[in-house]
């Protein structure tokens, strides 16, 4: 069982980006707390991060073919983007979108993700925790 996890825009910058929001950790960091939990859950998982739209279109359709699954934080994409909404209907794969922050209690203009109806579910205000969440979610998934 392989996992992809995407992250978008900005999110290379966790660490020294609005702590105060999105935490002190490094998005290396963030990485390495998923890829354990991953092991102890006996998941593969692959990441990417790109702060370019159509890169993270590319990295979505190219997982159709290896992988079961698909855990994406779309960034501010998430409010916008209707090209990578597409393609994660068209991937056909399981996803679950994540954010670390609560966008539900931040500015209007992220209360509302163009991305959320086409995903499995949507878990959003636990930090890293989101991350690790979306993958138990994800497993039992894919398990069926």
């Amino acid at each position: 069982m392989k996992i992809l996890v995407i992250h978008g825009p900005n999110l290379n910058m966790l660490g020294t980006r609005e702590p105060d929001v999105y935490g002190s950790m490094t998005l290396d960091e963030v990485n390495n707390k998923i890829y354990a939990a991953a092991g102890d859950l006996g998941v593969n998982v692959e990441f990417y991060q790109s702060n370019s739209e159509g890169e993270i279109i590319d990295a979505i359709q190219q997982a159709i073919k290896s992988v079961g699954g698909i855990i994406i934080n779309p960034g501010a994409y998430t409010h916008y983007s209707y090209a990578i909404r597409d393609a994660l209907a068209a991937a056909g794969l399981p996803v679950v979108e994540v954010h670390m922050s609560n966008i539900y209690a931040r500015e209007d203009f992220r209360k509302v993700s163009v991305t959320a109806p086409v995903v499995k579910g949507v878990i959003s205000g636990f930090g890293v925790e989101s991350y690790l969440l979306a993958l138990n979610a994800l497993k039992s998934i894919l398990a069926g």
